[in-house]
């Protein structure tokens, strides 16, 4: 197995794997992302997301996706895993082991103050995966999202509301 940071040139591989990615998670109905935008968000004039790919041989198996966040009481910036996917043939094998890691990898090299992801919590598996490496659940914290049209409709908000 190998894991590389993402290129250009794979682009069209991971809008297929996001695609994948987003039907595992019965999400499909919420993807809009275009080569044209992932392309800008990864390799832009001013990156906001990295890619990492894994294959085995000249199998694509699968990728993860992260990027910088911040911690105000550490003070140190940490990485966001958005993404972590690994093709169904090629589960059981060590990729998402490796791909995590890999990620990892790159959070203690840059002196990260952590690393931190979400998962679905009916994705039992991920949960076990993720927990028999060492990490744990947040339970304190809930997660919050302004969707596109929330976003729009807070700027008509008054800010003494």
């Amino acid at each position: 197995m190998t894991i590389d940071a993402a290129t250009p040139a794979d682009i069209p591989t991971l809008l297929t794997l996001i695609g994948e990615l987003a039907e595992f998670e019965r999400l499909a109905h919420e993807v809009v992302v275009t080569a044209a935008g992932l392309e800008e968000a990864l390799f832009g004039p001013r990156p906001v997301v990295e890619a990492a790919v894994a294959r085995v041989g000249t199998d694509v198996a699968g990728f993860a996706l992260y990027f910088r966040s911040f911690s105000t009481f550490v003070g140190r910036e940490g990485l966001f895993l958005e993404d972590l996917y690994v093709r169904p043939a090629f589960r059981g094998q060590g990729v998402g082991r490796g791909l995590l890691a890999h990620v990892a990898r790159i959070a203690a090299a840059r002196g990260c103050g952590r690393m931190e992801w979400s998962v679905l919590n009916w994705n039992r598996r991920a949960v076990g995966f993720y927990e028999a490496l060492g990490a744990r659940p947040v339970n304190e914290w809930t997660t919050y999202r302004l969707d596109r049209a929330a976003l729009e409709a807070i700027q008509h908000t008054p800010s003494d509301a």
